[in-house]
């Protein structure tokens, strides 16, 4: 009894960890398999021992991925989770449950466990008027703004088949390559990556910007309709039906009349689920009536009438052979494994990411060690475990690098951060490459040249930072491998035209840490030139939308060194554009007299940065929050509450999007 109350308490203690790692991290550290054995083994030990029982058990509760910072709302139809099996045995069991319950006539409904967050859909007269995260199954938070941005869910629906009133749920997720792209941006700017798309998709939609919940490319699929007035008893033909007015459901859902038929099923995606181009993490297998289900009922955390049956990752053991620690162009350190060759889920993998040191530690990784290798989102292969049983007598730990394997600089790990960082970004090989194709990208100065031509001219000591670009000459370059007098014209060309790029591009090509696409907008049209973001205090950073501490303390970071500012200084002296065009600073006028300002909601013909530029133009200020010193609260749709009961509590006039346009006219 002592050591099975001793598990109990362990098995809480890791899971509550895990729940921790993964909900308010999004960074988990084992595979859902492992997290499942792990709750079930405590489901099995409490129901064992029902005196050791405890309310706040994590058996005791379902997840919840609320956000303060968004409305909650009530779920009209409670918003359960499914019971889960990776055992056919238990998918027959359920199978002799239904039976015993409701008789053998029935049939089922298979479909595809997209793997993304769970969202619910109310549509009234054939609009869309909400959109909740599940949450904890009773209520979720409203990310209406954030859903409208997704192009494969309808905001209109076609015909007039539809029930007045009803709720159609689904899954939002990333395919592959949208996740991948999305990766490659956030360590363009030293952005931890994502850890599978489920988690992207997550966090993407509990963003506070919808035009950049927009530009992520999230899809969604749709697979349960809710409504007092359905236009059919079989779940199978609703969501037929609900195809015509115009969502998209999954061609894969198939009509079941047999557990032999969802067996087949199974079998059949087992193999076939690495050609699709998402990932699923299992099957989903419903009772197709509606009146059985109701009939069947639901548990306190589950229906009866559904299971979920999910996939074992694929898992397999091969040797490591060593470590090899890359640098990005912010100096980030990522360890990667190179691996004996061993083929997994459609491809041959040799090498795999091991994240960080504390990953690493986590893993207490042995040389030749044999290890276990997934595929995290069925795309990026990592170290999930090892065989310490294989372990070769006296093989040696291996230990986190302390130099940079490039410069032999010592290595830096800032208070808070997971990553190890090269400090020596002014003569570190990696880095400089690293800058200087980051400046020539196509979504920063789009100049017209591959990788290998910047290797090659910063070989020749040609390039040694990115103000050179606009010191080449032709004659700098025709005599080099890989350029012919076309080729070296074109680069030239492309150099000049690249001065017409706007301010916010310019500011993006910097490649100032944390400082991406959206951020480079949001201070460019907030401080309109770059002598204004040099000298910009801390304060003032941090009062521009989505500009954080840690964004502020990198950019002033970045203009305190004498050399950046040397650099910029060359780029204006070249003609590049540091400031918000002039037709646009003409319009500035000193009409709206220091008088300050808090945005929030959703606006219908200005985005939150055009409004906040606006403000800046003629004489205003913006903040992020709400004050004694605050002059209007400019209220969209979907205002936050606490500023609008703020507002309300100081006497704040509270005025609309066009209220506004009428000041400023």
């Amino acid at each position: 009894m002592k050591e099975e109350q001793a598990r109990i308490l362990q098995l809480r203690k890791e899971i509550e960890m895990h729940n921790y790692k993964y909900y308010v991290l999004s960074n988990p550290e084992i595979s859902d398999f492992d997290y499942d054995m792990l709750m079930n083994e405590l489901i099995e030990l409490e129901n064992r021992f029902p005196e050791l029982s405890d309310e706040n058990s994590p058996t005791q509760r379902i997840g919840s991925d609320i956000d303060k910072e968004f409305k909650q709302v009530t779920h009209k139809y409670p918003m359960l989770s499914l019971g889960n099996t990776y055992s056919e045995d238990e998918i027959m069991e359920f199978d002799q449950r239904i039976k015993k319950l409701i008789g053998s006539i029935f049939s089922y409904v298979c479909e595809l466990k997209f793997d993304g967050t769970s969202i619910g859909l109310t549509y009234e007269k054939g609009e869309l008027t909400r959109a909740v995260t599940r949450g904890d199954g009773n209520k979720g938070d409203d990310v209406t703004s954030n859903v409208k941005t997704i192009k494969s869910i309808p905001l209109k629906l076609f015909g007039n088949e539809y029930p007045n009133d009803f709720e159609i749920r689904g899954e939002i997720y990333f395919t592959h390559k949208s996740f991948q792209q999305l990766n490659t941006e956030r360590e363009e700017i030293g952005e931890p990556a994502f850890v599978n798309p489920r988690n992207a998709a997550s966090g993407t939609l509990k963003m506070h910007n919808s035009a950049a919940v927009a530009k992520r490319n999230l899809e969604c699929y749709l697979y349960y309709l809710l409504s007092d007035e359905l236009p059919s008893d079989s779940h199978y033909q609703n969501l037929v039906k609900a195809k015509s007015w115009g969502f998209r459901v999954s061609e894969y859902m198939k009509p079941c009349p047999s557990i032999t038929q969802v067996l087949e099923y199974i079998k059949y995606w087992e193999k076939e689920r690495n050609n699709l181009p998402y990932d699923i993490d299992g099957i989903v297998i419903k009772v197709d009536s509606l009146k059985q289900q109701r009939q069947l009922g639901f548990t306190a955390k589950s229906p009866r009438w559904a299971i979920s049956y999910k996939f074992k990752a694929e898992r397999v053991l091969t040797k490591l052979l060593s470590v090899d620690y890359q640098v990005g162009r912010t100096g980030s350190i990522t360890p990667v494994a190179n691996l004996e060759p061993v083929f997994l889920a459609g491809t041959t993998v040799k090498r795999a990411t091991l994240h960080n040191a504390d990953q690493m530690a986590l893993l207490d990784l042995h040389e030749n060690d044999l290890v276990y290798v997934e595929k995290g989102g069925e795309i990026i292969p990592k170290i999930v475990g090892i065989d310490k049983e294989k372990r070769p007598k006296n093989s040696k730990a291996i230990k986190f690098i302390e130099y940079c394997p490039e410069c032999n600089t010592p290595l830096v790990r800032p208070e808070g951060e997971a990553n190890h960082y090269c400090p020596n970004e002014d003569s570190c090989p990696p880095q400089i490459k690293g800058k200087l194709e980051h400046f020539v990208s196509r979504k920063a100065m789009n100049i017209g040249t591959a990788e290998a031509t910047i290797d090659l001219l910063y070989k020749e000591g040609i390039l040694k930072n990115i103000a050179d670009f606009y010191d080449l000459k032709k004659e700098d370059i025709i005599s080099l491998e890989r350029f012919a007098e076309k080729s070296a014209e074109n680069l030239i060309q492309s150099i000049e035209e690249s001065k017409k790029v706007s301010f916010e591009r310019v500011l993006y090509a910097l490649g100032i840490r944390y400082v991406g696409e959206t951020v480079a907008k949001k201070l460019a049209f907030s401080l309109i030139n770059i002598d204004a973001l040099i000298n910009a205090s801390f304060d003032e950073l941090i009062t521009i939308d989505e500009i954080g501490e840690r964004i502020a303390k990198s950019i002033i970071s970045f203009f305190k060194k004498s050399s950046n500012v040397s650099i910029i200084n060359r780029l204006k002296n070249n003609g590049l554009q540091f400031a918000i065009d002039t037709l646009l600073q003409n319009k500035k006028t000193d009409k709206l007299g220091n008088q300050t300002f808090v945005i929030s909601g959703v606006f219908e013909k200005h985005s939150r940065d055009e409004l906040k530029s606006l403000i800046e133009l003629n004489g205003g200020k913006n903040t992020g929050s709400v004050s004694k010193k605050t002059n209007y609260l400019l209220a969209g749709e979907n205002i936050g509450p606490s500023k609008l009961e703020k507002a309300r509590k100081f006497g704040i006039k509270i005025i609309s999007e066009d209220d506004f346009l009428n000041m400023i006219e």
